[in-house]
């Protein structure tokens, strides 16, 4: 059965994150987004939680980014995974 897998990227950003993750991290941070800091903020998280409750946070926090979106920066991107 594959899964759908979620991350969180910008419209600008040239590079995968889920392929091309050294590059995409150089290029948003360059640029100064710090989208994986941002991330890391919106989320409830926590190393007591298990892999997949940890997984949904995340899931949630990209969720709330895209709604708010105010600087229509963020989007999601999707793979399929096995």
């Amino acid at each position: 059965m594959m899964a759908t897998q979620h991350m969180l990227t910008t419209i600008d950003n040239p590079f995968n994150p889920f392929t091309d993750w050294d590059e995409w991290y150089a290029w948003d941070e360059n640029v100064g987004y710090h989208t994986t800091a941002y991330l890391a903020r919106t989320s409830h998280t926590s190393d007591e939680l298990s892999e997949t409750d940890q997984q949904l946070a995340l899931e949630d926090a990209i969720d709330v980014i895209i709604k708010e979106n105010i600087t229509g920066r963020y989007r999601r991107v999707s793979e399929e995974i096995p």
